[in-house]
């Protein structure tokens, strides 16, 4: 893209952009809107290194954010795409691009702390990659990072619980220690109306279902559904309502009144 063009485009409308891409999980709309926001960081980059190099102050241009940010969401971004594209390796690139933001020049101390965040997103996200490839061996270090970092542990959750269904892993103890910290943090468990919270329910209905534990799958799905049907997804509720279809016949009667009882509820909305 021409440097005149990206220089008109404004950083955090295509933050925007990228974040309704990813709401409605077009992940190749999510890559090609995160490189248009690289490429317009990199052009204002560029600009300030060229303008200071000439002797002149630090050129001020004004984005919402500083601009180390939009470097990091861009690369980060990638990589979420990537990696639901189920292309690990530019996942894995993609990793290393934003744990590498430290090497710009002229970074002012805002700018640092972003670095240092998404340094250590980084890490995490490294962890992630990893576990869902099936390198269990790195479990104990995942759990431990999640331990350090209450806000990631919801999503660290449905990683574990995916990847379990995935490899055949048996880790109840695993679930059961971070879903206590979870509960005690106060993050994300209380919200329903937490996509987080969503993707969690939802894959932990599989894992319980491929544990041989109807019951609790029902439990797990039920939750899913009323956190979907909160977030406004309807392509979620399709999905739990298939796995729910598969759990009838061994739920209890009173989890099939609250299935019928939400399908009313959706009915009456339409």
């Amino acid at each position: 893209m021409r440097s005149s063009i990206l220089k008109s485009l404004k950083p955090d409308i295509i933050v925007d952009m990228l974040d309704m891409a990813v709401a409605f999980e077009n992940w190749n709309k999510v890559l090609e809107t995160a490189d248009v926001l690289y490429q317009c960081a990199q052009c204002i980059y560029e600009e300030r290194v060229e303008h200071q190099e000439e002797g002149g102050s630090k050129l001020h241009i004004h984005t919402e954010r500083p601009l180390v940010y939009y470097m990091g969401w861009s690369h980060m971004m990638r990589g979420m795409a990537y990696q639901k594209l189920g292309q690990i390796d530019q996942a894995r690139v993609c990793t290393r691009q934003y744990a590498a933001l430290g090497c710009m020049e002229g970074l002012d101390e805002a700018e640092l702390q972003v670095v240092q965040e998404f340094e250590r997103k980084a890490e995490i996200h490294r962890y992630a990659l990893e576990i869902e490839a099936g390198k269990v061996e790195l479990l104990e270090g995942y759990v431990n990072l999640l331990l350090e970092y209450p806000e990631e542990r919801l999503s660290g959750l449905k990683v574990i619980t995916e990847a379990a269904v995935r490899h055949g892993w048996r880790i109840d103890f695993v679930i059961q220690m971070l879903e206590e910290k979870v509960d005690g943090s106060g993050v994300g468990k209380g919200s329903l109306n937490n996509d987080d919270m969503y993707h969690y329910c939802y894959q932990r209905a599989l894992y319980e279902q491929w544990m041989g534990r109807p019951q609790e799958a029902m439990e797990f799905i039920l939750k899913a559904m009323c956190v979907a049907d909160r977030l406004g997804k309807e392509r979620h509720i399709i999905k739990c309502t298939a796995v729910l279809e598969s759990l009838r016949e061994m739920a209890t009667e009173e989890q099939i009144e609250r299935y019928r009882m939400f399908l009313e509820g959706i009915h009456s909305k339409g």
